[in-house]
């Protein structure tokens, strides 16, 4: 019997933090962890056909470990930081798709004030704790950022 399996669309962050004169402070790439929302959000939205958002946006995360139960509303485990001008999450530009790959543009995030960044994730939401949660990342380890920095974000998904 031939059986093929594909599981979710998993994502890859690659975070690089600069300092205010351009000097890279540090790297981070990090694959993450599908979340039980997301998942069911793609049968939801792919297989069943309920309505579909093309918008995604980058959330950053504080220390703390994340769950596959997480959400939006719902993630014990860590906070979500927003050490940036606003309250929205920063917009995610998608390249193009080849191979079951599509790599974002860098996100470019202007940081103003000291934290702990220690992972990232994505999320059809710009703002609030109300809707999905795609996916996480832990960093693998805590990372610091002061005012000033410029942390940039790519996010590579793929479906393998």
């Amino acid at each position: 019997m031939f059986s093929d399996s594909m599981n979710a669309p998993r994502a890859v962050f690659e975070a690089v933090c600069f300092d205010a004169d351009g000097n890279e402070k540090w790297r981070e790439i990090v694959p993450n962890l599908v979340l039980n929302n997301g998942k069911t959000d793609i049968v939801d939205k792919y297989l069943k056909g309920s309505s579909y958002t093309a918008a995604w946006y980058l959330l950053l995360k504080g220390t703390g470990t994340i769950a596959a139960g997480d959400t939006l509303a719902s993630h014990a485990g860590w906070t979500e930081l927003q050490p940036y001008a606003g309250s929205n999450r920063p917009a995610i530009t998608w390249g193009t798709t080849s191979g079951g790959s599509n790599t974002s543009t860098a996100v470019s995030i202007s940081i103003n004030a000291t934290a702990t960044v220690a992972g990232a994730g994505i999320s059809p939401v710009q703002t609030g704790t109300s809707g999905l949660l795609y996916n996480a990342a832990d960093f693998g380890t805590a990372r610091s950022v002061v005012s000033g920095d410029t942390l940039n974000v790519t996010v590579t998904i793929s479906v393998t």
